[in-house]
């Protein structure tokens, strides 16, 4: 088999870094090329140094991308949308990281980004790019949104719950959501940087984080609400849910409702033990990998089940969600290039 021309459009950032490192070791791809504009001429390894002696490939103009098979789109939000004409012209398939095309309906695209979309007439051709959702749709799709960290491991916490009808959607779903530094990218403002940011933890973003319209979207809750906790480390997210079961589902009930899914999911690891370390999901442990570790327990009595999932944000979060969704859009086995477990100890 021919391996198929890849390239990256923003390459010197934290996500484009990471899709960097996992095209190299893909079995079936080939880079072509990764652009930055403010590292012109650089090598990748200036700005990606575990990658050094991993290749010799320098950053390109990204005016000047050459036609490829797949294009990764890893610009900062609102870049894609304005360019998606142009980059379209370039590769029959596009994987956008950023936040341009997660979102159908235009509208809540309004609500929670505040600005009206620029190309409204581009989110319908976009699928959202969670595979555990949306495997099907992925199989031959020309174009895949990235997805949300932060929704992400929101979605993967209440998925199992959802889809087995176990809610009870009259009342309200509240998310805890702890997460590391490297969620604000590579370019660093004010409260991420390092003596501000160094043993917080600190709540940013109460309520109206702008990944809740994901979560509305792909489960099809109304009633639920994020709230964002900065803690002091480098990768990783927890998203811990509340929420209510309908009456007569318990615990028995429960362990049926994860484990099937967790089975049928080549990414999907329960974690509920009653002995060890690591009980719970435990994001410190998934660094570098595209696992997502879920989990849950449940008061019996009051009938609140916490749904639990952790994940590295830009792996399973960012650029290992973007490369499943290649596999699939592409025909390749879904698990190609992405069987790395995470580091113990770490």
């Amino acid at each position: 088999m021919s391996r198929l021309r890849v390239s990256i459009i923003g390459a010197a950032g934290y996500v484009g870094g990471e899709l960097l490192r996992l095209l190299l070791d893909h079995p079936f791809v080939q880079v072509q090329q990764v652009t930055s504009a403010s590292h012109l001429g650089e090598y990748v390894y200036q700005q990606h140094p575990n990658l050094r002696k991993r290749t010799t490939l320098k950053f390109s103009d990204p005016q000047q991308v050459e036609p490829c098979d797949v294009l990764f789109l890893a610009m900062p939000h609102g870049e894609s949308q304005q360019r998606i004409e142009q980059l379209a012209a370039l590769a029959p398939r596009i994987v956008d990281c950023s936040a341009d095309f997660r979102l159908r309906d235009a509208s809540l695209y309004r609500r929670y980004y505040g600005e009206e979309h620029r190309a409204p007439h581009w989110l319908s051709r976009f699928v959202y790019g969670l595979p555990e959702l949306h495997r099907e749709e992925m199989r031959g799709a020309s174009y895949i949104s990235g997805v949300g960290c932060n929704a992400t491991a929101s979605i993967l916490a209440l998925y199992p719950l959802v889809k087995a009808g176990a809610l009870d959607l009259t009342r309200p779903v509240i998310v805890e959501i702890k997460t590391g530094s490297s969620e604000g990218g590579a370019s660093p403002n004010p409260g991420s940087h390092h003596p501000e940011r160094s043993g917080v933890i600190r709540t940013f973003s109460a309520y109206g984080h702008r990944h809740t319209a994901e979560v509305i979207q792909e489960l099809g809750l109304s009633e639920v609400h994020l709230t964002m906790t900065a803690v002091d480390v480098v990768r990783g997210a927890l998203a811990t849910a509340h929420a209510f079961l309908r009456p007569g589902i318990g615990e028995k009930d429960l362990w049926k409702i994860y484990r099937q899914w967790a089975e049928s999911e080549p990414f999907i690891r329960l974690v509920r033990d009653r002995r060890g370390i690591y009980r719970v999901p435990e994001a410190k442990i998934l660094a570098g990998s595209n696992y997502a570790d879920v989990g849950f327990d449940v008061d019996e009595e009051s009938g609140r089940v916490i749904g639990m999932a952790a994940i590295d944000n830009l792996m399973k979060g960012a650029a290992g969600s973007a490369v499943q969704a290649m596999n699939l859009m592409c025909g390749f086995e879904e698990t190609a290039g992405l069987t790395f477990g995470g580091l113990h100890p770490i």
